[in-house]
């Protein structure tokens, strides 16, 4: 008797054009996924970083979709939800820049915290009417914590210290409560701050990386950052999506830490940073800008990842060093200093 043939999982991505979208879309074409995602409409091409997996639309074979769409709009992501039926949908989409979140609140709430809403609802609206179940993963943020001690783990109390971190929690208790309410197999991944070379140019790892490959090159004399004792716990980014899929194949939906467990201030990455490209002392090229201070700083973030590494057995692979080493050196290939990149041991 022939074996019938598995169907295709079908995933759909929220934000599928930001760092994390872009990686985790690699990782379901390469576990078999049929994949959807959502970009949001510019005047200007903003899909840079899954051009080289988009494909022509009438190939019979292809596998990445990409949908116009907005978290703002909630009878868009229905009807998508509707017409693509998928069986997992990963919620990345926000307005994801911390320091800005304080210049546009109101903005930061409707998308990073209601639009998380919006897609609940809408999975709510489909099972009920279609009686097929969706597992949902939220993107929860360390910087729910805010100015609780480290290290912080699932039961640590959030104390967020920015409109983007307050915006999270809503969107962590709504996928909770969704989840109780409703049966929706939904679970919080609390990722810890997670770079590569995809990292948005403005977020303060790549603006560092950059910003020192554009002064090899010639082209700046200095970059402009703002508190530099500001410790986080970095990570590689592939590594925290491969976690967000891990947790969506688990038994029973749950809430999880990702992170290192280490603690690095912005001083550390600058010195490795600077050291590795060979211009030595970093504080020769940074002027502080109090532009970029935070009206409320988170000082300290640590995971705790031990809930982690007992169910889904995931554990960090790259370590911070190896982290700002794989950013430079993108970045100066990116630049034309290839034989500088050259220098630079990844391993």
């Amino acid at each position: 008797m022939k074996a019938k043939k598995q169907k295709n999982k079908v995933a759909l991505i929220t934000g599928l054009t930001g760092q994390d979208g872009s990686y985790l879309a690699e990782l379901l074409l390469n576990k078999g996924y049929i994949v959807h995602g959502i970009i949001r409409r510019a005047s200007t091409f903003n899909t840079q970083r899954v051009d080289h997996i988009l494909r022509d639309h009438h190939k019979k074979d292809l596998q990445f979709f990409g949908h116009y769409g907005d978290l703002a709009d909630g009878n868009t992501i229905r009807k998508l939800i509707y017409s693509i039926e998928p069986d997992e949908i990963y919620n990345l989409g926000a307005q994801s820049h911390v320091r800005v979140s304080f210049d546009i609140p109101e903005y930061t709430a409707n998308i990073t915290g209601l639009g998380t809403l919006r897609v609940l609802e809408a999975i709510k609206d489909y099972q009920e009417k279609t009686g097929k179940k969706v597992k949902y993963y939220q993107a929860s943020s360390s910087e729910m914590f805010g100015s609780s001690p480290p290290p912080q783990n699932e039961n640590t109390i959030f104390k967020p210290r920015s409109p983007y971190g307050c915006a999270k929690v809503f969107a962590y208790h709504a996928t909770i409560n969704y989840r109780e309410a409703y049966g929706i197999f939904a679970c919080n991944g609390i990722l810890f701050n997670h770079e590569s070379p995809r990292r948005g140019e403005t977020f303060v790892t790549r603006k560092i990386t950059r910003g020192i490959a554009r002064i090899t090159a010639g082209l700046d004399k200095k970059i402009y950052l703002g508190n530099l004792e500001a410790r986080r716990d970095w990570g590689y980014a592939p590594e925290y999506m491969e976690a967000a899929w891990m947790m969506l194949q688990q038994p029973k939906p749950n809430d999880y830490v990702i992170g290192t467990g280490e603690s690095h201030s912005i001083k550390d990455f600058l010195r490795i940073a600077f050291k590795e490209a060979g211009l030595g002392n970093y504080k020769k090229y940074i002027e502080i800008d109090h532009a970029y201070y935070r009206p409320t700083e988170v000082h300290d973030l640590i995971a705790d990842t031990t809930k982690a590494k007992k169910i889904l057995g995931w554990k960090p692979k790259t370590n911070f060093e190896q982290l700002v080493k794989i950013m430079l050196e993108h970045d100066l290939r990116n630049h034309g200093l290839d034989e500088r990149a050259k220098n630079i041991k990844l391993s």
